[in-house]
This record gives structure tokens, sequence and C-alpha cells, in this order.
């Protein structure tokens, strides 16, 4: 059996935590990323290479999809802060080994809806009706088990 230093875990075992609240059902979460941009600095003399002096890191926005149910709440938080009441939450997304067993999470801060995506409707398929909620975030941290 490998062990879980080794376990490559699967991109379909994971949950996403809201305040501490287990929120079920997103099929779907993109936009985990940190991109630290840089500036390269040349020193006189030295024409091999520069110095890359850091500037700052960004973080893009983090996309959760779901199926849509009957709950309201990912409408209800995005409605609420077009209306100027932002709510920010911290949240995580958690990903599992087969068993279940919290393998890695990274955890965002301050986060708050930005856009809202209903379903695209049409009667002559069979897909399912997904909605979406964009978040914008002031960071990511990585925490493995």
């Amino acid at each position: 059996m490998v062990s879980d230093y080794h376990y490559i875990g699967g991109a379909f075992r994971f949950v996403v935590e809201l305040d501490g609240l287990f929120v079920a059902g997103f099929s779907e979460v993109t936009g985990m990323k940190a991109e630290t941009e840089v500036k390269p600095l040349w020193e006189g003399g030295v024409n091999t290479h520069p110095h890359y002096m850091i500037q700052h890191t960004k973080f893009p926005n983090i996309v959760l999809k779901r199926g849509i149910t009957n709950s309201s709440e990912l409408w209800d938080w995005h409605y609420n802060v077009s209306q100027g009441k932002i709510e920010r939450m911290n949240g995580s997304i958690i990903l599992n080994n087969e068993l279940g067993k919290e393998m890695c999470r990274w955890n965002f801060f301050n986060a708050f809806p930005v856009k809202w995506n209903g379903p695209d409707l049409n009667a002559s398929t069979g897909n399912v009706a997904i909605e979406s909620i964009e978040l914008v975030h002031e960071g990511l941290k990585a925490i493995f088990k």
C-alpha cells in the first residue's frame, strides 16, 4: 500500500468550507493560484543576468460551481453585496484522499462574491443546471497534512 506521503490526490475528492460550515455540492473549483511579480534589476558590470526584485503577489478570483439547488444562499450572498451589504467570509478548499482523510487544504481570507452566474437553460439537452459564484479574496495559504 502506498503511504499518505506518496499519495496523489484525486481532484474530485474535495469539499468547500465557508466560515467553518461545510458547503456541500460544489462540482468544480478554479482560481487557486498565486503569482509573485518581479522586476528585473540589471547591475552594472554583470551582463549575464539580472537580479529580480519582488514587486507583489496577486491572487486571482476563486470560482465555485455547483448544480443549482432550491437553496438561495449563494444568490443571497451576492445580492447583498450588490446592495452594499458586504459580508466577508474566510473559507477552505479541502482535498481528501480515497479514505476521506484530509490531505491538504487551501485557506482563503476575507472573501466576498463579485459575480454570480445562473444556469444556461436549454430544453433540448439533459445537462445539469449549474450556478457559479466568483469570490475576490485577500490571499491563499496552503496547509499540507
